[in-house]
């Protein structure tokens, strides 16, 4: 399979493996989706990284597949696209890319999915598609702006530059920079110690975070106050606040 997930206390794992470069090709992109859905779907993973393995994030799409696709073929297949990304950043759960190496195109646009991106200091980011005579076609006209900010999104998106993890870090595209061989296991610790959180309050974050950069802030306001009121119904809810009381803060244990 080119994407695997693979579960343990608590953290899903959605491992790209196409080698040498995990060019997300159609099969891999579907899969994908398949894969977040699952994790979207399953009690046991809380919590969720994006990885590559040791050498690669995902250098883009596949290229050869693409030159052979013509209009019909694209205007047929953009939405699967799209929808496997999509998928990725619905998970409603904590998700953090692993980037190592290249994240390039459709690679930078799946790391965008993700609620934080942990880099390597020798990772390189961008969105090359402008110098095929292209667009990022898989959210990164929209994530990246929403991320950055339209003229940093535009200055990477209108030249096809790479950046390098210090630069990305500076513009907000990644959040951590660190040793190479340390990327899998950081993003792996601040999984694991969200998965140890109150599940349906971080659910309840990341929607209310993620509807109000997409809408005006009275909705966003609306869709946070009714899921403020709704976690007072919910077991995690008593078990924190009775902690803070009985113990103090930041001792409350969800699982």
């Amino acid at each position: 399979m080119t994407v695997n997930l693979e579960v343990a206390e608590g953290v899903g794992t959605l491992r790209l493996d196409r080698p040498p470069m995990n060019a997300l090709d159609v099969a891999t992109q579907d899969r994908l989706k398949e894969l977040a859905e699952e994790a979207t779907r399953r009690d046991d993973v809380r919590a969720v990284v994006i990885y590559g393995g040791e050498k690669v994030f995902a250098a883009g799409a596949d290229i050869k597949e693409m030159q052979a696709m013509d209009h019909t073929a694209m205007v047929l297949r953009a939405r699967g696209l799209q929808e496997s990304f999509t998928a990725v950043a619905r998970i409603p759960k904590p998700v953090v890319a692993a980037v190592t190496g290249y994240a390039l195109g459709g690679g930078c646009e799946l790391a965008l999915c993700a609620d934080y991106r942990i880099a390597a200091d020798n990772a390189k980011l961008g969105q090359p598609e402008i110098l095929l005579g292209l667009i990022p076609g898989a959210g990164g006209t929209q994530r990246l702006a929403r991320l950055v900010g339209p003229s940093k999104a535009k200055d990477l998106i209108f030249t096809g530059r790479m950046v390098k993890a210090d630069e990305a870090r500076e513009l907000g595209l990644v959040d951590r920079v660190v040793a190479a061989d340390q990327v899998y296991a950081e993003a792996h610790a601040w999984a694991a110690k969200l998965a140890q959180g109150p599940a349906i309050a971080l659910r309840a974050a990341k929607e209310s975070i993620d509807t109000g950069l997409e809408t005006d802030i009275e909705t966003g306001l609306a869709v946070e106050r009714g899921w403020f009121a709704g976690l007072f119904a919910t077991e995690d809810r008593d078990r924190g606040m009775r902690s803070f009381v009985e113990e103090g803060p930041g001792k409350a244990k969800f699982l």
